[in-house]
C-alpha cells in the first residue's frame, strides 16, 4: 500500500503546536485593505487555534 500524501494546500495554510493543536491565520488580511480599519487589519494580523470540530478533518488532510 502506498503511503499517505498530505494535501499540499493544508500543509501551507496550517501549523501544528507543541501541545498538538492546530495554529492558522485570519482571512480578510490579503486585499481590499483601504476599507478596513487599522484596528481591524491589526487583529486579523494575529494567528488563532482552528475549532474543536474543525479539527480532525485537518489532521486527516495533514495526515498526522
Amino acid at each position: 500500500m502506498p503511503k499517505m500524501k498530505t494535501k499540499a494546500s493544508a500543509k501551507k495554510r496550517f501549523k501544528l503546536t507543541g501541545t498538538g493543536k492546530i495554529k492558522r491565520k485570519h482571512a480578510f488580511k490579503s486585499h481590499i485593505l483601504t476599507k478596513k480599519e487599522t484596528k481591524q487589519k491589526r487583529n486579523l494580523t494575529q494567528t488563532t487555534l482552528v475549532a474543536k470540530v474543525d479539527e480532525p478533518s485537518i489532521k486527516k488532510q495533514l495526515c498526522i
